[in-house]
């Protein structure tokens, strides 16, 4: 009869092997009386969704050093908390994150309890686990990937996510102790990205090796299941890519609501099945020969481009001028980057469209 999986025995392991991470605080140092900093953590969890430990690094290390605490975040430009945010993808997140932020603030702090702080922009019942229980020491049930493969494996659960998700979260909440749990919890976390991996676990050297029900009948590489995903399907559209004659360049802003929603980008008509001429203003508009190739999480998008030069005293409702000394492609969610995709499709420009376009 295989042994009993116990929290104990995963404890005793992460207390050696737990990862080093920047917004961390170590089990010794847990153990020491220091505590977590319940922004760290916050901070850490919004910017993981979606994104892996690796990438998040660097831009949590910036983030700290720019925003050292979330007043500090709190009065922030929402420009310049985007523009920091290029790169780690979902826009809404970045905005939720202000958002929270300031709602913090006004709290004098943060909430504790998972349902105070599921009422916060932004965080939901996975995040809500993860500060409770890190930050706080609540015993609360904390289920990202890495949970539920580890779950899938030591309980050998058949059923393919995501329809699994309750079964696995059902096995983690047996298996959270009331003490250590935020310890318990990154436990966990670091079992399934550093020895149950996806491909390959490393079985023999895994602390609930005895207990683990797939280990021993040998399926352990073939779990978690998952339901085939559905193919990406293909957005058109057209990115219309304009300059007046000082140099600023015309951007609009999008709806505050729905994908890159509150950022600037370049003019144009509804992404769809086809591709919809819908020009921001009369102008001697030229398709150049490039296309703009980019992959969101649930679609791929292909964009023509069509540029042009616009007199200095043109004026068009609803959109904006970037002044040239001003303007700069990081901030922008498809930026100059994506959208002159080539040296040949610089030079197509107007002689002084291409100074501000990056190499």
């Amino acid at each position: 009869m295989r042994e009993t999986a116990k929290a104990s025995d995963l404890l005793d392991w992460y207390d050696t092997h737990a990862r080093t991470l920047p917004w961390r605080t170590s089990p010794s140092d847990r153990a020491a009386g220091i505590l977590p900093d319940p922004y760290a953590v916050w901070l850490s969890e919004i910017m993981l969704q979606q994104t892996t430990v690796a990438a998040v690094k660097s831009y949590f290390t910036r983030f700290l050093l720019l925003w050292p605490t979330v007043e500090a975040l709190a009065e922030a430009r929402d420009e310049d908390v985007m523009a920091e945010w290029a790169g780690l993808g979902y826009y809404a997140r970045a905005r939720n994150l202000l958002k929270c932020a300031r709602a913090v603030t006004e709290l004098g702090g943060f909430p504790r309890t998972r349902a105070e702080l599921e009422a916060l922009p932004g965080i939901g019942p996975y995040t809500s686990a993860a500060i409770s229980s890190i930050a706080y020491d609540h015993p609360e049930t904390v289920l990202d990937g890495n949970v539920e493969r580890v779950m899938s494996r030591l309980y050998a659960v058949l059923e393919p996510l995501p329809d699994s998700k309750e079964t696995l979260r059902a096995h983690a909440a047996g298996l959270t102790p009331d003490q250590r749990a935020g310890d318990y919890a990154q436990a966990v976390m670091d079992l399934g990205a550093t020895l149950c991996t996806p491909k390959s676990p490393a079985c023999g050297i895994c602390p609930w090796r005895a207990p683990c029900t797939a280990r021993a009948e040998g399926i352990a590489d073939t779990l978690p299941r998952k339901r085939p995903k559905a193919a990406k399907p293909t957005r058109l559209g057209i990115a219309y890519v304009a300059r007046r004659q000082d140099g600023a360049w015309l951007m609009e802003r999008r709806p505050d609501k729905g994908l890159l929603g509150g950022m600037l980008g370049w003019p144009g008509a509804a992404w769809g099945d086809e591709r919809i001429a819908a020009p921001p203003v009369e102008a001697d508009w030229k398709k150049i020969n490039a296309e703009a190739l980019h992959t969101f999480t649930h679609f791929h998008l292909r964009l023509d481009i069509h540029i042009a030069t616009l007199p200095q005293d043109v004026e068009i409702e609803g959109l904006e001028f970037v002044p040239s000394i001003a303007f700069h492609p990081r901030p922008y969610p498809l930026s100059c980057e994506r959208h002159l995709t080539s040296r040949k499709a610089r030079s197509t420009l107007p002689r002084n469209n291409s100074a501000n376009c990056p190499e």
